[in-house]
């Protein structure tokens, strides 16, 4: 990505107060950026919100029998992910 691509995406999530950046102390030419304090508030309120939306729908829309098929089902998911 060339620097005029990616400032037209970096400056508005610095000036939204969700990302800053800081001299690369190997490299002055660089930036390093990172998320700030309020980005990270944002996300886990998002995920959270996400996570209560799906449990809201399992236990409105699947059964117990189907939602303990879904439990075994996400644990075999997990085994394929395990390193």
């Amino acid at each position: 990505m060339r620097p005029q691509s990616m400032s037209a995406v970096v400056t508005p999530l610095q000036e939204s107060g969700l990302v800053r950046g800081t001299p690369d102390p190997v490299d002055g030419r660089q930036t390093l950026m990172s998320l700030t304090p309020k980005c990270l508030r944002l996300l886990e309120e998002g995920r959270a919100a996400r996570q209560d939306w799906l449990t809201m729908r399992i236990s409105q829309k699947l059964s117990v029998h189907e939602q303990e098929k879904l439990q075994e089902a996400l644990a075999l998911l997990a085994r394929l992910v395990e390193d």
